[in-house]
């Protein structure tokens, strides 16, 4: 059963698979990979890749052709993620974020004129969206909300106390959480969209961190005032359940398996020069290349299989608030994120030295910097005791696949189709 129309975000104007999406994400890729290195040295935004993003239109890939975007398929952005991660891994995370909060706006908007002129506003400039859901001690339970907006008459406020706010000084606009009033309870949350002009930035926390430099996550006090119309009218419990941890769990593990492909690729070229070098005698660590392979190849399979899983419920409410589809998409985010550390360090035993050093070819150091904040942005602990109790009565699966021929919601399968996800690195 449909809860509303906004579910089906194509819903519009025809959807296409954007067959030059993956070419104008490489593209993309090129020059994020070529100021990769300085990004994370100096902590700095990836203005190159961000402007050359722009450039390709790739912001708007999920907007309808309607509304002037591209009108791509859910699972073909997680590809473009995939593709820019394995390149850049802060550029990869900030259009995950990105795409995360349009897919917020696209599927609960309910055909309010304000948001759609935002939709089309995006899609012909090319906007950045960034995302304010941590605040002040919560950390990562972004399930309750300490900041109330505030209404008079038509026009509302809000001060939040953003402790996180990655790319916040260089977004076009911010999608923030908040209580629904200050009467309201801190689980009665809303999603906001402010753009750049609505709102103020004063820098609270600075980023200097291991990895993941260029998101540039700082903390700040945020002001904004705006019409009560830019509030989603979709209750944010809604919106959690149906789009925004589903979307971002996939978006996230897309971004990490590139990082994971990425490392990957330098030990294999770590061992075949070895090998070459060594008249045809491989290396110490040429076996645990062959476990990042693997490791890897789980990993894509786990995100494959989510995107599946996704689209085909993606217009149905009552799937995609359902207890076993919420288990298995926060499941989805704790397997993909180890997976993805798991598949770095055994890049970085196969290539040894060479790997551990930062001023060689081989170097892996960046890669799993930055792949170690993928068990901690949400931490895992925290969602692996939030599923606790539903893990007590979910039943053990009695088949490997479903009575339909269908893979099992909680096993992995791999075969083959998507571009970038599914295809060998090799």
């Amino acid at each position: 059963m449909r809860a509303a129309d906004d579910l089906d975000w194509r819903a519009a104007g025809p959807a296409t698979r954007g067959t030059d999406l993956i070419a104008r994400a490489q593209a993309v890729a090129a020059i994020a990979s070529k100021y990769a290195s300085d990004v994370d040295q100096a902590a700095r935004f990836p203005f190159e890749a961000i402007a050359a993003a722009r450039e390709e239109r790739l912001l708007g890939a999920l907007v309808p052709s309607t509304l002037g975007g591209d009108g791509c398929d859910f699972g073909a952005v997680v590809d473009v993620c995939y593709v820019l991660g394995r390149a850049c891994a802060s550029t990869g995370l900030i259009y995950a974020m990105h795409q995360t909060k349009v897919a917020c706006i696209l599927r609960h908007h309910r055909a309010v004129p304000w948001h759609e002129g935002v939709l089309r506003r995006l899609s012909r400039e090319q906007l950045l969206f960034a995302s304010s859901t941590t605040e002040g001690q919560n950390g990562g339970n972004i399930r309750s909300s300490s900041a109330a907006v505030e209404h008079a008459l038509a026009r509302i406020t809000l001060e939040r106390d953003a402790t996180v706010i990655s790319y916040g000084e260089h977004a076009d606009g911010i999608v923030t959480l908040a209580r629904r009033s200050t009467g309201a309870a801190n689980t009665d949350q809303v999603l906001c969209v402010f753009l750049k002009s609505d709102y103020s930035l004063e820098r609270v926390l600075e980023w200097d961190t291991l990895g993941m430099r260029g998101t540039c996550s700082a903390g700040f006090k945020f002001k904004a005032e705006g019409e009560a119309v830019q509030i989603l009218a979709e209750s944010y419990e809604k919106i959690h359940a149906q789009t925004m941890m589903p979307i971002a769990h996939l978006m996230w593990s897309g971004t990490w398996a590139g990082i994971a492909a990425g490392a990957v690729e330098r030990a294999r070229l770590y061992v075949r020069n070895a090998t070459r070098n060594g008249e045809g005698k491989l290396p110490p660590g040429a076996s645990h290349l062959t476990q990042a392979i693997a490791k890897l190849r789980v990993l894509r399979s786990i995100v494959s299989s989510g995107i599946r899983r996704f689209e085909a419920i993606a217009s149905d409410a009552a799937a995609l608030e359902s207890v076993e589809f919420q288990t298995y998409m926060n499941l989805l985010k704790v397997n993909a994120s180890e997976q993805a550390v798991s598949t770095v360090m055994s890049a970085m035993q196969a290539t040894g030295l060479s790997g551990y050093r930062n001023d060689t070819q081989f170097s892996i150091g960046r890669h799993l910097r930055d792949i170690l904040s993928a068990p901690i942005m949400i931490n895992n602990e925290r969602i692996l005791s939030g599923v606790a109790l539903t893990s007590l009565v979910a039943g053990t699966p009695a088949l490997l696949r479903d009575g339909d021929g269908t893979p099992r919601a909680d096993l992995h399968d791999e075969s083959p189709a998507r571009p970038a996800i599914r295809t060998s690195i090799a």
